[in-house]
């Protein structure tokens, strides 16, 4: 059943800190199962060297931590399966490739997928059509891999594609690739005014990762830090079954400078979010 332990550790807000120190973190915060945000100050996915590889396995090792996700960066940099330009699709491509190498070497079992953007002036079909065939291209050798990958929706300032969950079903139908599942972001999902009834009745057990973060509605904040109903969000995914992974997606200021404090205060607030979740039911149960 879902639970605190179901919250992976993640280098989301750590990108001002080396990766020697996020390890430690996660063992501190008690988390084993990591999701690992793709940023060249952890692992470079542009270049990915075996001695690297070799070294953060060794890491991992150490610490008793495994890797359940990568996750490729694929907003900041020229990365965009949905362009125009064959060139930065080739690109984009070679970059999720490593990322599959990655998570096949260090024993993952999905990669995370964005479904790029399109100009604001031309057909967003076009764009859609240009990222179903490289999605469906990189889950084919993901799939060789033995790798599920899960496509996410984005705010409509990261994307003109998937901005809802029907534009993320056309996305995802688009691709039609056995391997491509579905990431449920709270955030994504809060900016346009859906709920986790809105993605059940839509993907149903395609649902196979979600990032639970809180946001004012937007943002990517510790929870408490906005007002997004955790509680809600927590009961209705165990409502539906999902059993799987949550990340915790903290990005920007002012985590980047004190990111232990901003994990710690997420923890606590999931943990007792549980426990009223809990309690609740242990007293309707005896009523």
């Amino acid at each position: 059943m879902l639970s605190l332990a179901s919250v992976t550790g993640t280098n989301f807000a750590y990108q001002r800190f080396p990766l020697d120190y996020w390890l430690d973190d996660m063992v501190a915060l008690e988390r084993t199962q990591l999701e690992i945000w793709g940023m060249s100050q952890h692992v470079d996915l542009f270049e990915l060297r075996k001695r690297d590889v070799d070294a953060l396995r060794a890491k991992l090792g150490d610490r008793g931590l495994s890797v359940a996700c990568i996750t490729p960066e694929s907003l900041m940099y020229p990365v965009n399966f949905a362009s125009d330009d064959p060139v930065i699709r080739e690109y984009t491509f070679s970059m999720f490739r490593n990322a599959a190498d990655l998570a096949a070497d260090l024993g993952a079992s999905h990669v995370f997928v964005t479904p790029g953007w399109g100009w604001e002036n031309a057909p967003v079909a076009d764009a859609v059509a240009r990222a179903a065939e490289g999605i469906r291209a990189f889950c084919a050798y993901a799939e060789k891999k033995g790798l599920r990958c899960v496509l996410e929706a984005l705010q409509r300032h990261e994307s003109n594609l998937a901005v809802d969950s029907s534009q993320l079903e056309t996305v995802f139908r688009a691709v039609d690739a056995p391997n491509l599942g579905i990431a449920l972001d709270t955030v994504a999902m809060a900016t346009a005014d859906e709920g986790i009834g809105d993605y059940f009745d839509r993907f149903g057990d395609r649902i196979w990762h979600v990032h639970l973060v809180d946001g004012t509605p937007s943002g990517h904040k510790a929870w408490g830090d906005g007002n997004l109903p955790l509680d809600d969000y927590l009961r209705d995914l165990r409502r539906f079954g999902y059993d799987g992974l949550m990340t915790a997606e903290i990005f920007g200021r002012p985590y980047i400078y004190e990111p232990t404090a901003a994990h710690r205060k997420n923890l606590t607030a999931i943990s007792a979010a549980f426990d009223r979740i809990d309690a609740a039911s242990r007293s309707e149960y005896a009523s």
